[in-house]
């Protein structure tokens, strides 16, 4: 397909609460597009949210208008093995959210349970940001591009000519948007943050709204600028007539009552300062002595004078009086009190504590005077206890009334400290604000109290007073900050004390708008401010919103809704200080802020500057690509996919704003020039202020400043980047870069700081040119006593764009020498000559000059010398991959992909090995996985200082590794088809190979990630369609698959033949006698080999193992079948379950008995003989002749030793364990064999510690019947006999002696009769009788015993979960409702987050930490002895869960009752899901400790961990077939 035909689709991954899987769930999507891109939201089919499910997004299409409320809804299916997607086209910008309706699942036990149960349910609510799109002049602008300018409406003079004449001067200097302080009516302070009227232009436009348009026009078509403006949301001026008019829009006391103790301190403060004279105390402030007595004197004049404890206290006298009368009157109120004696025995401060948590209203509020009230009703109840009821209290009720004042007296105790604590709070914070208003030498110096400058701020304006008017609307909160302040919270509102306690810093000239919490609370308000946004809104491509933190989200969500109705493309930047990055996130995905307000001259050195440009200045060079984490095995060619990529919140970067300080003031005016040039670096939107570019000797005061703007730029333009009046010629420049830089992608930076040099390089990713700049900067007292090192760019050429300085002639200027204008300092900016630019090899080497003084920049161009190389670099090296991998087999997938260093050093006779990288360690493979292991968190985190990108940078190593290894093996036996992918990883590095060092980590994890891809698919391809089609986790799973089967040399199936065979896992038992192990690779088979579709290589295991049948058992361990041991008991039974499943999978399965097998051993013989004997491999028996001998060999009776018994063969072994023994108890069918000293099934670990005396103690012996062989053994012989009946198998049952003989289904009849009767445990004691039980010994009910008549009859008692694998496998054995109970015990009682606990934890022999290292005297856990008892296998896991879902749908089986099924299993799965997934072994661990946690002994990726949870959804896919 065409590319221009192919729809993008930008991926963002959910998790199972419905959040997207993204940093702080931040989803920030780019502008939209034509023809519309998609957002596709992915999730698990099998997620609870999909039960009875629906998606609700208020994205609207492209023919409709956005409404917050109005949501489209996406009704979901679930999918147990699948994943789903919703695509929902982006046609607007905005900012909006989604969420998910289901309905919960039921409990999957127990009276609640049922398809028709379970809550309905709603989500959170979740964000989705959409970018706007911003234009000029009809052509795009990236946010990045832009260079914004601030201007305070009132230094500009007139309108329009002195306007036209700075809009020019602006646009001239390379600027392209104008940001305007609010341009509406000003109050009385004549700042333009205290809004007269929000509705009104200011009076400079005296056509209003007609001027407005002409201007903004004009910036756009004549000056290519466009206009920016400020919306004040959060307060009005103090003087506004909308006070007067609706004093509800203001926190006053009657819609505030909370702040009534706040006004009347400030009121009496107020009065207390004009009294100081009066009093004799000081009203000039010398010293903090002299606050110190004014303030002695306050507690005295102003705290007890309005008697402020009342607002904090009860009132004794009014609620005795109450609780007396309720307590008379027998109205009482249950408060939970308990015993009445007990509470008789309290002491009075109990009781006290216990009325103030249960009885005091308004307990954590300061309201009103003596708002806090005992309820007298709860005060009864007390009375009650205490005394009786009054109609039966034998106690004198003057005694109950003074008892009762004791009570509360002891009640306003600590309400008294709270009120204590609160005046220290006070009048420290009084102190600290008058000692900088008046004493501290950086505070502003105010003089003498008087009545032009009272004591404190006042807190309140205090509107006229008027006979109609309520007074309690007349005092309105004044606006102001709090330091520190959480965001989330209105420092005005009922759980804020801000007020009270005199924390704000307040705007004398502006009160703070009270919107409540929604519309209903204030609909004046949200209606007269929505008309105000949406009229910014018409004139002005975009907001600022000053004081964002201090504005209620809510709020803010709904103006720019208004505001975005008017114009959808609506650029938001806020001014935005929580203090908190969380806080930050909220408000940006809540709000869909464009981008925050960040400052250059924040910086207090050049180290904390160099921070800054950091953050804002792009991805470090040579970034990678967010696509390469992309599944690449399932992609779909009609569309692009985009991963989301991580991002921090974007900023509009200042080099100063017009709220702080200039750098003559902050650092030296000579930094300007620097300061400016790393700014405009960065890749974000950017910004400067009128006064900067002039070099304006300080900050321009907003409320008190009458000047006007005076600009050399404006007055003359822009004609010389040299010369004098400012630094507008190199801004010019530097915008004209930043613009250009940001629409045509340079979106990589290397920033270096060294001394008080910054050096900024940035490129384009893949044409490679850039922009180098060096910056001397200028801090005060800063010393600069070393050069710039040379500046080394490797592979890269470099020329001069400029060098410049800026000198300041006078440190003053004129600025106080003309009383209409404001000027800039006298200052000079001069070209710089000098700078060194040397070619060495490829290599470019920059020194500077001691020219380059503090103040001083250079700008370089940067290319690189062979640029067409990298025009099609890309396209090559991703060109062609899945055909090199299109003849590759499973095992030809295991060598290219995986290798542990055991493996890879086993197939090169030692020679090679996994690759180790320098600084980090060894890879887990020496395929690509072990690769990709290490650069997926490399790439997902941009981690470009990595080790591994070091070593990539440092050399070739690397790729030379990956090459050699592929043509290595491409020239050896069994690996012949690796020839071709060999070639094409050779041509690829080769290609990548010219580039400069720095370039080579990401173009290397491209090519890794290209083949790395291709080989998954190629695997997912041949792993069956049940796999291709499934979701990715079973993908993930059925890799496992070709992991674990792979050639090895000292391995194989076969004394004398090369073939690949299953490990156990990886890397503990990948070689030699470890490899291969009869229970592991049969438990594995089904899920591994049968369920992925590679059914010859099942064969081959099932023949391989056949051939070596001895003794009527299969060998525990294989070792090439040259020296199988016999020791297992359980190994044949799932050798005989593999066959079984082998036949009902594979098409034509049954046909597997028939095989010809040449048997290692002779048949039905016990003698042994070595591999190369003449009489091995002499007999030949077919796999159902081979299945007959096993079972009569069983019922006849096994008793052998081991042959080479002894320490050679064991060391850790006692003699007795050597002796095998095994026979069928004929009464009951079950079969019993081992002994306690040796340890036949899979929980296997024999003690080995000589200090602990563990020694040849087995951990767990499981002699007698084990519970998991039963049920294997009663469905093989019911499978068996099924054959038998159908004439497909030649045998119907054994010889048992005496001429003797029982069919298989009579056997199989004897065990199902006598199945619970030996293994069930009663939960009723009354019912042991109809079971074999010794009550004694009993510890836990309702469950099935593990074992039946072991060596310690405790033994058998154990709950442990090997039922699971019997339930599996011959569900029939158990009774429906005694094997649910026994589940959901399980499941509470055993279950893990990943695995199953070996050992019930109430167990007396319960340690669930192994560390087989551990050498102690503990001879429960000395050197791992209790690998069983307790640590959590995860094998088991997936029997149980397979278990778990057969009998729950026994119960019920409709197809919403199977979805339910499933996503309980989902649920229980998740933590094993993100174990594979993070696990660099791509696999599961064998087992975890307790709860989960780590166990560093465990195989990282153990073969039966991954195939037990394949089975399970092989399984479940089976039943989706039957709907």
């Amino acid at each position: 397909m065409d590319s221009n035909n192919q729809e993008l689709v930008y991926v963002v991954h959910l998790n199972d609460n419905g959040s997207p899987d993204a940093h702080h769930s931040y989803v920030n999507l780019p502008p939209p597009t034509s023809p519309a891109y998609s957002l596709r939201l992915q999730f698990e089919g099998s997620s609870p949210l999909c039960r009875y499910g629906s998606l609700w997004v208020n994205i609207p299409p492209a023919s409709e208008e956005f409404r917050r409320d109005k949501y489209r809804e996406y009704k979901l299916k679930p999918d147990f093995n699948k994943d789903i997607h919703v695509d929902i086209p982006i046609a607007i910008s905005g900012a909006f959210d989604y969420y998910f309706t289901y309905r919960q699942l039921p409990e999957l036990f127990g009276p609640g349970s049922g398809s028709d149960t379970g809550k309905e349910t709603r989500s959170e609510t979740y964000y989705l940001n959409v970018r706007p799109a911003i234009t000029l002049r009809g052509k795009a602008l990236p946010l990045e591009s832009l260079s914004i300018f601030s201007v305070v409406s009132k230094f500009m003079g007139d309108y329009p000519k002195d306007w036209n004449k700075h809009l020019r001067g602006i646009g001239e200097r390379g600027y392209n948007v104008v940001h305007f302080t609010p341009l509406v009516k000003r109050g009385a302070s004549n700042s333009p943050y205290s809004i007269y009227d929000q509705l009104e232009f200011e009076v400079c436009f005296p056509n209003g709204q007609k001027d407005v348009t002409e201007m903004t026009a004009k910036m756009e078509k004549d000056y290519g600028l466009l206009a920016l403006t400020d919306v004040v949301w959060n307060h009005v001026a103090h003087n506004s007539q909308l006070l007067e008019d609706h004093p509800e829009v203001g926190y006053n006391i009657k819609n505030a009552p909370w702040l009534e103790a706040a006004l009347e301190l400030d009121t009496a403060l107020l009065q207390y300062g004009k009294d100081l004279a009066k009093l004799g105390l000081p009203t000039e402030f010398k010293s903090e002595d002299d606050i110190s007595v004014v303030l002695d004197k306050a507690r005295e004049n102003v705290i007890d004078k309005i008697k402020l404890w009342e607002f904090y206290a009860i009132d004794v006298e009014r609620d005795a009086a109450a609780a007396l009368k309720s307590w008379e009157s027998d109205n009482f109120e249950d408060a939970e009190l308990g015993n009445a004696e007990e509470i008789r025995g309290w002491s009075m401060e109990k009781k006290a504590k216990f009325l103030r948590q249960k009885g005091v209203t308004n307990a954590n509020r300061v309201l009103g005077r003596y708002d806090r009230k005992v309820d007298p009703k709860i005060a009864a109840s007390f009375l009650a206890a205490m005394f009786g009821r009054h109609a039966e209290s034998k106690v004198d009720a003057s005694t109950v009334k003074v008892e009762l004042r004791k009570l509360l007296d002891a009640v306003n105790l600590p309400l008294f400290k709270e009120f204590d604590k609160d005046v220290t709070t006070i009048l420290d914070q009084l102190f600290g604000r008058i000692k900088y208003l008046r004493v501290d030498d950086h505070g502003p110096k105010m003089g003498p109290v008087s009545h032009e400058s009272p004591l404190i701020e006042t807190y309140f304006t205090r509107l006229s007073s008027s006979d109609k008017r309520d007074p309690r609307l007349l005092a309105l909160a004044n606006n102001g900050w709090v330091w520190n302040a959480d965001a989330m919270k209105d420092n005005a509102g009922p759980d804020s004390r801000a007020y009270l306690l005199r924390e704000v810093i307040v705007w004398g000239d502006c009160v703070k708008l009270n919107y409540g919490t929604s519309r209903d609370d204030n609909p004046f308000l949200w209606d007269y401010m929505a008309d105000y946004s949406k009229l910014m809104a018409k004139y002005f491509v975009g907001f600022r919103i000053d004081n964002c933190h201090s504005t209620p989200i809510p709020v803010a969500e709904y103006l720019l809704d208004e505001a975005r109705r008017v114009r959808p493309n609506l650029v938001v930047f806020a001014e935005l200080f929580t203090g908190s990055e969380q806080t930050d996130y909220i408000f940006a995905k809540r709000l869909g802020l464009t981008g925050l307000i960040r400052e250059a001259m924040q910086a207090w050195s050049a180290g904390e500057l160099s921070r800054l440009v950091h953050r804002h200045g792009g991805r470090p060079i040579g970034s990678f690509e967010a696509d390469l984490l992309s599944h690449g095995d399932h992609r779909e060619s009609n569309q692009i996919l985009r991963q989301l990529q991580y991002t921090p919140l974007n900023a509009l970067f200042m080099d100063c704003t017009h709220d702080n300080q200039m750098p003559a003031q902050k650092r030296e005016a000579r930094d300007t020039l620097p300061n400016a040039a790393l700014v405009a670096m960065c890749s974000s939107a950017i910004g400067s202020v009128m006064g900067y570019d002039e070099i304006y000797p300080k900050h321009v005061d907003l409320v008190n400043e009458t000047r006007l703007y005076s600009s050399a730029f404006s007055d003359g333009g822009v004609k010389s980047r040299t010369g004098e009046g400012g630094i507008g010629g190199i801004k010019r420049l530097l915008n004209e870069l930043h613009t250009s830089m940001a629409v045509d992608c340079y979106d990589e930076t290397h920033i270096h700081h060294e001394g008080q040099y910054i050096t900024v390089h940035r490129v384009q990713p893949h044409t490679r040119k850039g922009v180098l700049l060096i910056a001397h900067t200028a801090f005060s007292g800063s010393k600069d006593e070393h050069g710039l090192d040379p500046i080394v760019l490797s592979g890269t050429n470099a020329k001069m764009i400029g060098a410049w300085k800026l000198e300041i002639v006078s440190s003053n200027g004129d600025a106080n020498t003309n009383k209409r204008f404001i000027n800039g300092l006298y200052s000079k900016v001069s070209n710089i000559e000098g700078v060194s630019i040397e070619n060495d090899g490829n290599n470019t080497i920059i020194r500077v000059p001691a020219g380059l003084v503090p103040g001083s920049i250079a700008l370089l161009e940067t290319w690189l010398p062979e640029t067409n190389l990298l025009k099609d670099l890309s396209t090559f090296i991703t060109s062609d991959a899945e055909a090199s991998f299109k003849s590759l087999d499973p095992v030809d997938l295991n060598f290219v992909l995986y290798k542990c260093n055991a493996e890879e050093r086993d197939i090169s006779d030692g020679s090679d090995g996994v690759y180790d990288i320098p600084n980090f360690g060894p890879l887990v493979y020496a395929g690509l996985q072990g690769w990709w292991s290490v650069l997926e968190g490399v790439i997902r985190n941009n981690d470009v200082g990595h080790p591994i990108c070091d070593n990539l940078r440092n050399g070739q190593w690397a790729l030379d590794f990956i090459v050699r290894r592929m043509h290595k093996a491409a020239s050896n036996e069994g690996y012949g088809r690796l020839k071709e992918l060999a070639e094409w990883l050779q041509g690829r590095f080769d290609a990548i190979r010219k580039l400069p060092s720095f370039l080579l980590p990401r173009y290397f994890a491209i090519v890794v990630k290209t083949a790395y891809d291709a080989a998954l698919a190629r695997g997912i391809q041949l792993l069956g369609v049940t796999i291709e089609h499934g979701k990715d986790i079973i993908h993930e799973l059925a890799m496992v698959s070709i992991q674990q089967v792979g050639f090895v040399n000292s391995a194989s199936l076969y004394p004398t033949k090369r073939v690949p065979c299953l490990a156990a896992g990886l890397p503990h038992f990948s070689t030699d006698w470890a490899r291969c192990w009869g229970r592991d690779v049969f438990i594995s088979l089904r899920g591994l080999l049968l369920c992925t579709g590679r059914f010859e290589e099942a064969k081959e295991h099932i023949l391989a193992f056949a051939s070596v049948l001895k003794h009527g058992l299969m060998p525990n361990l294989l070792s090439d079948g040259k020296a199988p041991r016999y020791n297992a008991r359980d190994a044949v039974w799932f050798f005989l379950q593999a066959i079984q499943d082998y036949t009902k999978i594979v098409p034509d399965g049954i046909q597997v008995l028939n095989e010809k097998v040449r048997r290692r051993f002779l048949p039905y013989d016990d003698t042994w003989f070595s591999h190369d004997d003449s009489r091995a491999y002499r007999e030949t028996s077919t796999v159902a002749e081979i299945i007959q001998e096993i079972f009569q060999r069983h019922a006849s009776g096994i008793t052998f030793r081991e042959y080479n018994a002894g320490p050679n063969l064991d060391m850790q072994m006692k003699d007795e364990g050597f002796q095998v023994d095994i026979r069928v108890d004929w009464e009951t069918g079950l079969v019993f064999g081992g002994n306690q000293w040796n340890c036949g099934t899979w929980m296997d670990k024999m003690g080995e510690s000589t200090k602990s005396g563990n020694k040849g103690h087995p951990g767990t012996p499981r002699d007698g019947a084990a519970i998991e062989i039963s049920g294997l053994l009663y469905s093989t012989l019911s499978w068996l006999s099924t054959l038998a009946d159908q004439g497909k198998f030649p045998s119907k049952g054994v010889e048992v002696g005496s001429g003797k003989s029982i069919s298989y289904a009579e056997w199989a009849a004897k065990i199902k009769s006598n199945f619970e009767r030996c293994y069930y445990i009663p939960e009723n004691p009354a019912d042991d009788g109809k079971y074999d039980i010794d009550s004694r010994i009993v510890h836990r009910r309702g469950i099935y015993k593990d074992l039946y008549r072991s060596g310690k009859p405790y033994e058998d008692y154990q709950f442990r979960p090997n039922f699971s694998v019997a339930m599996t496998v011959a569900p029939d054995l158990f009774t429906l409702e005694k094997a649910l109970r026994t589940l959901e015990l399980a499941d509470s009682v055993l279950r893990g987050p990943m695995g199953m606990a070996t050992l019930d934890p109430k167990d007396l022999n319960y340690n669930p930490y192994y560390v087989n290292s551990e050498d102690s005297i503990n001879f429960a856990t000395s050197k791992g002895r209790n690998y069983h008892q307790g640590p959590e296998w995860l094998w088991p896991t997936g029997y149980f869960l397979r278990a778990l879902m057969k009998f729950v749908l026994m119960r019920r089986d409709s197809p919403q009752d199977r979805t339910d099924v499933f996503q309980q299993l989902t649920n229980r799965l998740e933590e094993c899901k993100k174990a594979l997934r993070t696990s660099p072994w791509r696999g599961l661990t064998e087992l975890t400790n307790k709860s989960g946690e780590l166990c560093a002994d465990s195989s990282p990726t153990q073969a039966w961990s991954a195939s037990c949870l394949i089975d399970l959804y092989y399984d479940a896919s089976q039943l989706r077939k039957l709907e």
